[in-house]
């Protein structure tokens, strides 16, 4: 094992080939460790974040709001009161005392300023310690001012990223099913886990369209409080990102009977195999739809496959890294590497589950590095060990990226430019072949495991 892998951390780090395969997964950061994984909180604010005509308010000091501030790039086709941060900000006198009077101010000044649809309240660390009831105040403030408010119980220090996503999911149970479902169309959905990064849940709601799919409600990208009400009218969720929004899928299935199926709408198998997921689901009420969702397909196709191909002559052989927040991405990464030609050397994810490392190993390559919950230690001597010429992350990874002289690919939630779909493919091929292929590598010192650290210029 790497000597940068500290020994707490043995368990969560396996080498594909090397023995039989067992990952740890799911715990908590280990202390001191500079770990990528965040707390409860923010993976609440990630998560109900994007909803766009509900006021979000975060009930601790002021730097918990501005840690999570804009922490999704994501877009809305209408009302933009997400993009704005609104915090309590508690001071000394109010831990002393309790926040509860400085809440109910709050909420009250905010609703009747911006006339949200719904309000969310997110607890922190330091309201969980001092004992307010955010429950009682949030009660009280929805009949007074006519409208949902709704507490998150998001208090960082009860776990890790994976328990706000939990959070989220049991807030906004409490708005769906109170909404009207009529006007509903047997053929439609909720688009689950996807945040519409640079528009993309706009893509796949264009190709659900050209299916004859209506879709009810998006949770969360471009979300609007009133279709989550009416979630439960849809005849079927689509979950993609798991981890966020699994919770829910499987509430609304308990509670109103719905039925969901997993997908992935990165790279051209998981999107295909996705929109043929959907159309097996809904061919008995319509026959036809699984020739409409082939059209589509085949249209798509024709128009990027030329394109790719381009892009492979330059690309292949050449070494990439991944490690995002949700596994998922990292099946669809592989896959869409393999088709430019290049190998997956290193992969690893913030919240992956043991099913999402199995599946992992079962597509890697033999020698492949799995990591789970990684430090920037780690994948940097990960990084310069298998010689990589891409690494694709986060925000977060992007400086180890460039500090290593090694290309950077941003697939977070940082992004500016749609990933997602087969228009997504054909802007993940450009990005990656112009990274790549630049010229400013030749300046940077070549990492690897066949090459002395620090030899100089790399070879073309």
């Amino acid at each position: 094992m790497n000597s940068a892998v500290l020994e707490e951390r043995q368990d969560q780090v396996h080498r594909i080939g090397e023995g039989e395969f067992a990952m740890a997964c799911n715990r908590d950061s280990l202390a001191g460790a500079v770990s990528q994984r965040a707390c409860v909180f923010c993976g609440s604010r990630v998560v109900l974040y994007p909803i766009a005509d509900a006021l979000h308010l975060v009930h601790g000091p002021i730097g918990c709001a501005v840690y999570t501030w804009d922490i999704r790039g994501a877009l809305s086709s209408g009302p933009e009161l997400h993009r704005m941060s609104f915090s309590t900000d508690l001071q000394e006198k109010d831990v002393i005392f309790g926040g509860e009077k400085k809440l109910a101010a709050a909420l009250s000044e905010l609703i009747d300023r911006h006339s949200p649809k719904a309000a969310f309240v997110y607890s922190t660390c330091i309201v969980g310690l001092i004992g307010d009831d955010v429950e009682s105040v949030c009660r009280k403030m929805s009949a007074e001012k006519g409208i949902p408010v709704i507490p998150v119980q998001s208090e960082g220090f009860k776990g890790n990223k994976r328990e706000g996503y939990a959070a989220a999911c049991k807030a906004m149970m409490r708005l769906v099913g109170t909404g009207d479902i009529s006007g509903i169309s047997p053929l439609s959905l909720n688009i689950l886990g996807d945040f519409n990064l640079a528009g993309e849940i706009w893509i796949i709601r264009g190709y659900l369209e050209r299916m004859g799919i209506q879709t009810v409600a998006n949770v969360t990208g471009d979300g609007r409080v009133n279709d989550i009400c009416r979630a439960h009218g849809a005849a079927l969720n689509v979950v993609q990102c798991s981890g966020s929004t699994m919770d829910l899928a499987l509430m609304m299935k308990e509670q109103f009977g719905t039925p969901f199926i997993r997908a992935s709408y990165l790279g051209i198998e998981d999107m295909a195999e996705s929109l043929y997921a959907i159309a097996e689901f809904f061919k008995d009420q319509d026959p036809g739809i699984v020739a409409r969702t082939q059209d589509v397909v085949r249209d798509e196709l024709s128009r990027l496959m030329p394109e790719l191909g381009q892009y492979r002559k330059d690309l292949e052989g050449k070494r990439a890294a991944i490690y995002v927040g949700g596994a998922f991405k990292a099946f669809s990464l592989i896959k869409a590497f393999r088709h430019l030609g290049m190998k997956v050397v290193l992969v690893g994810s913030q919240t992956g589950t043991q099913e999402d490392y199995e599946e992992l190993a079962s597509i890697a390559d033999p020698g492949t590095v799995i990591v789970d919950d990684s430090n920037p230690l780690e994948l940097s001597a990960f990084i310069k060990e298998q010689g990589v010429d891409i690494f694709v992350g986060g925000v977060k990874e992007r400086p180890i990226a460039y500090k290593l002289g090694v290309g950077f690919c941003d697939h977070n939630h940082e992004r500016k430019r749609a990933l997602e779909g087969f228009e997504g493919m054909l802007n993940f091929a450009q990005e990656v072949h112009s990274t790549v292929m630049s010229p400013v590598w030749r300046f940077t010192p070549r990492w690897g495991k066949n090459v002395a650290q620090g030899s100089g210029p790399r070879e073309e």
